[in-house]
């Protein structure tokens, strides 16, 4: 979860490319919240003009298409578009098994980056995970899907670069995009209790994480988690 959509870090690649200050990381963090949430849909052609058109109001001076140009070639690295000749650029479909299989992985490396921020973060770094959740209560009460995916987004590349192993960030960033893009368009916006109950949890984490006990962070790291694969395979798998 995040306090606004500019504390999305970018991880890959070289950091300094893509710090949140850039307006070309502005734009890639705006399309690829649209893209999770499902605003730009599976499938749908994406217009390089017509994307400059549309975001460039929305971020000043918004790089125009060499601007989307670079954000569309991070989001193709990164499996969220897909780019074909004489056909052009198109959202990736949903792939419920990739998702499951992603999920998995996240399982895995979410709850060792949270054990390591346990170990590794400093004050900065604690704050940096708590600030990415101080607008959680205001997004939910005004059910603000984009403000509460970029929320999730943050919190969880905060953590992971909090736990200053940076490979693992990099996974987790490109995990979190393909399971909560999954979740949110084939399971819809979470009901009021449900997005409660995961902010408390996320809080959680960062409560186990300032405390600097490795074994509590890594089991509220699970409990945030929750149990996607079995929900994937119950409610998309059939």
């Amino acid at each position: 979860m995040a306090k606004s959509q500019k504390k999305i870090a970018p991880q890959s690649g070289r950091l300094e490319e893509w710090s949140p200050s850039l307006l070309k990381a502005q734009l890639y963090s705006r399309i690829l919240v649209d893209i999770i949430i499902g605003q730009l849909s599976p499938g749908q052609r994406l217009d390089e003009k017509t994307l400059a058109r549309a975001y460039g109001g929305e971020i000043k001076n918004g790089g125009g298409l060499a601007g989307v140009r670079e954000a569309l070639a991070r989001l193709a690295l990164e499996g969220l578009v897909v780019r074909r000749p004489r056909v052009g650029t198109m959202v990736a479909p949903l792939d419920p098994e990739e998702a499951n299989a992603a999920f998995a992985a996240r399982a895995l490396i979410e709850v060792e980056c949270a054990g390591l921020a346990a170990r590794h973060a400093g004050k900065g770094e604690v704050e940096a995970i708590r600030v990415t959740l101080a607008d959680g209560e205001t997004a939910i009460a005004q059910n603000n899907v984009r403000s509460l995916a970029a929320m999730d987004e943050a919190f969880h590349v905060a953590v992971a670069s909090a736990s200053h192993n940076r490979v693992l960030a990099k996974l987790v960033m490109a995990l979190h995009h393909t399971t909560a893009r999954f979740w949110l368009i084939t399971e819809g916006t979470p009901s009021l209790t449900e997005s409660y109950e995961a902010l408390a949890q996320h809080r959680a984490v960062a409560d186990a994480i300032a405390s600097g006990n490795v074994a509590r962070a890594q089991k509220a790291m699970q409990a945030a988690l929750g149990d996607f694969p079995a929900d994937v395979k119950r409610r998309a798998l059939g």
